[in-house]
């Protein structure tokens, strides 16, 4: 964001209007293979020119089909402002940069662009080589990574990892070598001006438009906070436009809350002592202290309650109380190590990073275990047998996350910005009075005063997908319904010949009926957390008649077109846990205030996760199939009409025949040219 009340630089020539790009005859007719004119593509691309234009805020459903990502990239272009565009995810962010932006360079001339992603996925060249004076390398199978990221590293441009088709997605090595923070010298490094992040800083502040994901816009927010000089990592902006906007609001209370655990606690006497004992810098007094500090955390985590997955940390006080020596000591070593690191008579610069990480872990617990901020809700994570220390303990992650950022983030974000536009498919909840109510997602973001549009998607889901609801199917917490929902199963991919994406609320779910219908279903099962996402999905679109058996992250971001994937299933209506911490604490602060939590929160929530869910299965005018969903409290129950009034217009049922019979005639039915 901009301190200045305007930020622009020079438009680019010759560029056509909005309607001789989008309308019928135009630049996007001659030069698209597949052009049909899309009414909604033009309406959204006007609104966010206007919203630009006029330094107003904007909220768009746009449905699937749409096209919004030219509808919003021609606007911003002619807009000749510098604008964010931050996506929810990576095929989002990597379509924009590598698909959509060359496409128009083609017929616009060369465009200022450039493409951020977190450090963390940027080699730090300094750590490759101090590691290649001092190898720490495990087996041979580091070792042989280690080489590929050698050989790579004086020919790539970017140093981003995703160049590496070798490395697995949670590499231990690329752990060592990446840019984070944590060891950076920032300009006293010998490699400053050949550094991939500074390289990558600089790109930006000559690019009109920068393509972000949510997490870095959110961490940069967060950091702007803090009034730390040089804090932001963007570039001043006059706008932002938030693709698949309905994850903004889980996205930014990660980044404004503060995090602290024992794995941190270890590495850092670990990161140094081996690099002050690397450069000949380690005194006795903070050698003791490190070894005090690592005795102390031990303690400290070791009193903390036994348990799984995550849970509020009500009896902090009582905690506290019982155990204050522990705490008392753990904040006292920290105080000495921080003493002794300034005491070095020679200081090699990482000290001063090492200094700044000592005095974060001592302000964050300060706050973790004495804030009584009532807007912020304190909880526990165990993250179980896979995630060990190097001492054994299991990693356990003490949290302090805001309840609601609304007031967060209209403060920090939509109070300080000329522009934002928010963009998703699915962001509009019928309510009993008005269909496509953003109420919801305005309440939750901060949004006060925004226009609103609902742009209806180009397909025909009347005749493309049928919706079906078994009115037969047991309650989904009765402990019939899991061999229920396996038969029921086991029946619709029977008629879809397999093609299926399966989608749970639960990975106790998944595996449940995993399990049932293994060697009972005659196609190809595929099941979450076998191989990587990405491996998954492409086994899915190269194996014909596949079933793919999935949890949450399957359910959005994910794009198979065509009649491999025929059907999408699934299990109940996806209402968060309600004893997750953050929903628990959630639902409290609006019954407190007088809401009801339960319509206003938990419903309309769930509806925008089983749009996303179904939105998987229509991709395309030439897609068609079965959705099914397995909880019929969509037909009993009083909410059930505001989740079946948010959905597209499919064809719906309550009767197997009628998907068996769609089935039937599916090559009669007319194909997209």
């Amino acid at each position: 964001m901009s301190s200045t009340p305007h930020l622009e630089t020079a438009p680019p020539r010759n560029l056509p209007t909005l309607r001789q790009f989008f309308t019928a005859g135009g630049l996007l007719s001659k030069a698209h293979p597949n052009y049909e004119f899309r009414r909604g593509q033009l309406q959204m691309a006007e609104a966010v020119e206007q919203a630009l234009e006029s330094r107003k805020h904007l909220i768009v459903e746009a449905g699937t089909g749409t096209g919004k990502t030219l509808a919003y990239l021609l606007p911003v272009i002619r807009s000749g402002k510098r604008v964010i565009i931050s996506t929810g995810t990576k095929n989002l962010q990597e379509q924009l940069f590598f698909k959509d932006i060359p496409f128009l360079e083609q017929h616009l001339g060369k465009l200022r662009v450039c493409y951020m992603k977190g450090r963390n996925n940027y080699l730090c060249r300094q750590k490759l080589y101090d590691l290649t004076d001092q190898p720490v390398l495990n087996g041979l199978q580091e070792i042989e990574q280690y080489r590929h990221i050698a050989e790579w590293e004086p020919h790539t441009e970017t140093g981003d990892r995703a160049e590496l088709k070798v490395l697995p997605e949670n590499n231990q090595l690329w752990q060592k070598l990446d840019a984070r923070t944590d060891r950076c010298t920032g300009q006293k490094c010998k490699q400053w001006d050949r550094c991939f992040i500074t390289e990558m800083h600089r790109r930006a502040v000559e690019s009109d438009i920068v393509i972000v994901n949510h997490h870095l816009f959110f961490a940069d927010l967060a950091l702007r906070q803090t009034g730390a000089p040089d804090a932001g990592i963007l570039p001043e902006f006059s706008a932002v436009i938030f693709d698949e906007a309905h994850d903004l609001e889980d996205v930014a209370t990660s980044y404004f809350g503060v995090s602290v655990s024992n794995l941190r606690f270890e590495e850092l006497p670990r990161d140094i002592e081996n690099t002050l004992q690397q450069k000949q810098a380690m005194s006795p007094g903070l050698h003791q202290a490190l070894a005090r500090l690592r005795e102390r955390s031990r303690a400290f985590f070791g009193a903390l309650p036994a348990g799984q997955g995550r849970a509020a940390f009500d009896g902090r006080a009582e905690f506290l109380e019982k155990h204050f020596e522990e705490y008392d000591t753990i904040m006292q070593a920290l105080g000495r190590a921080f003493s002794e690191l300034e005491l070095l008579p020679q200081k090699p610069d990482e000290v001063f990073g090492f200094a700044r990480r000592t005095q974060e872990l001592q302000t964050q617990l300060a706050f973790i275990m004495e804030s009584r901020d009532k807007n912020t809700v304190f909880w526990i994570e165990w993250r179980g047998e896979a995630r060990k220390t190097r001492t054994g303990q299991t990693h356990i992650v003490l949290l302090a996350t805001p309840i609601d950022v609304s007031q967060i983030l209209k403060q920090t974000l939509f109070e300080n910005v000329e522009t934002a536009v928010l963009t998703s498919a699915t962001l509009a909840v019928a309510a009993t009075d008005e269909r496509g109510s953003f109420d919801y997602v305005r309440h939750r973001v901060g949004l006060d005063h925004a226009r609103e549009l609902v742009v209806p998607s180009h397909f025909d889901y009347v005749n493309q997908a049928i919706l079906y609801v078994p009115p037969d199917m047991p309650e989904p917490r009765s402990p019939a319904f899991g061999r229920a929902a396996a038969d029921k199963i086991r029946r619709l991919l029977e008629i879809t010949e397999g093609r299926a994406f399966c989608l749970f609320t639960s990975y106790a779910q998944m595996h449940d009926i995993h399990d049932r219908l293994l060697g009972e279903l005659k196609y190809p099962m595929l099941l979450q957390g076998s191989a990587p996402k990405t491996a998954l999905l492409e086994e899915f679109r190269l194996t014909p008649n596949a079933v793919l058996f999935a949890t949450a992250s399957f359910w959005q971001g994910v794009d198979v077109q065509g009649e491999q994937l025929s059907c999408v299933i699934i299990d109940r209506l996806p209402f968060a846990v309600p004893n997750d911490p953050i929903v628990a604490a959630r639902i409290r602060a609006l019954e407190s205030a007088g809401g009801n939590a339960f319509f206003e929160y938990q419903v309309p929530a769930a509806v925008i996760s089983l749009k996303q869910g179904f939105g998987r299965l229509i991709r395309s005018m030439k897609d068609r199939g079965v959705l099914a969903l397995l909880d019929n409290r969509v037909l009993k129950q009083r909410y059930g009409r505001v989740f079946l009034d948010s959905l597209p217009p499919y064809k719906k049922t309550k009767d197997l025949a009628d998907v068996e019979e769609f089935f039937r005639r599916l090559p009669e039915l007319p194909k997209s040219p």
